[in-house]
């Protein structure tokens, strides 16, 4: 099994790489919360899901660690590709430090679009198999 705690690396192109772990945390009675923090150049970017009114973190009685979503769709902090698809996100949007401060950035404003085009490839990729099946 995988230790999720450990640092990972996700390369970007041949000049960006960030390394990144998931921790799920509490904070003096807030709640639950799952962190996801991408480290480039020494500066750290935490991305972070609270929990509230229709939302979920991991970590609880029905959920896995790393796990987060809405009464609708769900997103695996864990695997790479959501963590590439939550950096591109904040990314475009222009949300990541331009200096060499931390950041602390709501992951709930990216979730909509991150978990949307993960269902719409979830969608094409057994659209894909259905068509190939057919031949």
């Amino acid at each position: 099994m995988r230790d999720h705690r450990r640092l990972r690396r996700l390369t970007v192109d041949d000049a960006t790489t960030y390394l990144w772990t998931v921790r799920h945390r509490h904070r003096d009675g807030q709640g639950c919360r799952d962190v996801l923090t991408l480290v480039r150049d020494g500066v750290r970017t935490r991305v972070v899901f609270r929990e509230g009114e229709g939302r979920y973190v991991g970590g609880g009685a029905y959920t896995h660690s790393g796990g987060v979503g809405d009464r609708t769709h769900h997103l695996n902090l864990h695997r790479p590709g959501t963590v590439r698809a939550l950096l591109d996100e904040a990314v475009r949007r222009g949300l990541l430090p331009q200096d060499e401060r931390e950041a602390e950035l709501d992951g709930w404003i990216l979730f909509d679009a991150v978990s949307r085009a993960a269902a719409a490839t979830t969608r094409a990729c057994r659209a894909d198999r259905a068509a190939a099946n057919r031949r």
